[in-house]
């Protein structure tokens, strides 16, 4: 599914944000990206989205080299990929299946398959109730849950969280961890980017470890892990 082959990121000829890195995440495995700030986990994922190219190396996607890929690609990789955010990015004046559709508009989705299907990711992330809710009516975890639903409903093959659960509270991390790990049993990839200790020894899944820019662990995690 994602391959990283050698990956060097730099900035400048002293500044490295990835050194060499290289790793392999098969279909439908859910695998924790960890490692305190400045580790390189935000340049992997935006190098997973193309948001920035690599210096070197090589990285496929779903047997999709797109080490080099074209700006004009570059919407056709995204829709593969669902991305969700700690800061939520919701609009605040669109209702919470406003905000969910509006995810499949901006893609020129026909209409008439855009309602059901925000209502099935809606069901999915247990806010069925809640689609004439507007985000400030929502709790921290809710929202949440509509930030996972949006980048859902396109069906991506890649679901990548970006610290999900920085906003919340220990029991709402819970349950949001528990929902990532309900959308993997599905068959989507996750990709969770966390320096939370308590989710890593949660999930008990695959950890690859940075620090400074380098993989210096990756392995099946027993709930023994130590950031």
């Amino acid at each position: 599914m994602i391959k990283f082959v050698n990956v060097t990121k730099r900035y400048s000829s002293d500044v490295f944000a990835l050194r060499q890195v290289s790793f392999h995440i098969r279909p439908k495995e859910f695998v924790s990206i960890v490692g305190q700030s400045g580790a390189g986990k935000s340049t992997i994922l935006k190098l997973l989205t193309a948001e920035e190219r690599p210096t070197s190396g090589k990285i496929v996607i779903g047997g999709w080299d797109i080490t080099d890929i074209k700006s004009k690609e570059v919407p056709a990789l995204r829709r593969q990929i669902g991305v969700v955010f700690q800061d939520f990015k919701l609009l605040e004046k669109k209702t919470v299946k406003e905000n969910v559709a509006f995810a499949l508009e901006v893609i020129n989705t026909p209409r008439k398959k855009i309602m059901p299907a925000v209502n099935q990711v809606l069901k999915i992330v247990g806010l069925e109730n809640r689609i004439d809710y507007f985000p400030q009516q929502l709790s921290a975890g809710e929202a949440q849950r509509v930030v996972v639903a949006r980048a859902l409903v396109h069906r991506p093959k890649i679901l990548v969280a970006d610290e999900p659960t920085g906003n919340l509270d220990p029991i709402t991390t819970r349950d949001i961890v528990e929902l990532l790990d309900k959308i993997n049993e599905y068959g989507t990839t996750v990709i969770l980017v966390t320096h939370n200790r308590e989710i890593v020894n949660f999930l008990r899944k695959r950890v690859i470890t940075l620090d400074q820019g380098i993989i210096i662990g990756d392995q099946m995690n027993k709930g023994r892990y130590v950031i």
